[in-house]
């Protein structure tokens, strides 16, 4: 699948390289390309858009939706300086659609994500807006972190797992009556200021 990412990105950037009339590229990417790495609990930072996963990391765990966002992403990158792409890209979270199930491959290493407090979803409204946002706006450069909500509590974890498996009838462990709350340790502020800006630009015409 890696290999399959990889060379989807490349031929995409490719036929835009080779159009003339192409202004700028919304590259889609994913949050996982940013968050795995030895030590992240640790850390003395939050993550934010400058963070890249480490593809070794991704291995040793089979982080393969990672590995495979991690590695077409770089590739986009690498092709896009190459020939003078103007490229932004959207790093998105887990994306909240009627659909998700359990089988998402986002999910390999929810728990994880959970305690390490950068286990974050998104609207597929607000994804959209912020597709559109960094398209218009000629400011936007490199990469944004895409999320509007961050799981990290037990209360949230526990709708959350009755939305993946809505035919459990289990219910949460006695100890979640009292909501425990992991720090937030990511940070979508560079994207919250351009699409704030952008807002303010529409209020004010």
């Amino acid at each position: 699948m890696a290999e399959i990412e990889v060379r989807a990105a490349h031929n995409v950037l490719e036929a835009c390289a080779q159009t003339d009339t192409m202004e700028k590229v919304v590259f889609t990417s994913s949050v996982t390309a940013v968050i795995w790495k030895e030590g992240l609990s640790t850390a003395s930072s939050d993550l934010n858009e400058k963070n890249w996963t480490d593809i070794d990391f991704c291995k040793k765990f089979k982080l393969w939706h990672a590995l495979s966002k991690t590695l077409a992403e770089k590739s986009a990158w690498a092709l896009a300086m190459d020939r003078d792409i103007n490229m932004v890209t959207i790093n998105g979270g887990l994306l909240m659609t009627p659909d998700l199930n359990i089988t998402n491959p986002y999910l390999k290493g929810a728990a994880e994500m959970y305690e390490d407090g950068v286990f974050v979803t998104v609207d597929l409204r607000f994804i959209a807006n912020a597709h559109i946002c960094v398209f218009e706006d000629v400011s936007s450069y490199g990469r944004y972190l895409c999320f509007n909500h961050v799981i990290n509590c037990s209360h949230d974890a526990d709708k959350l797992a009755q939305m993946l498996l809505p035919s459990s009838n289990s219910s949460p462990p006695q100890s979640w009556e009292k909501t425990r709350v992991y720090q937030q340790r990511i940070s979508n502020r560079k994207l919250n200021n351009l699409m704030e800006f952008e807002n303010d630009q529409v209020l004010s015409n």
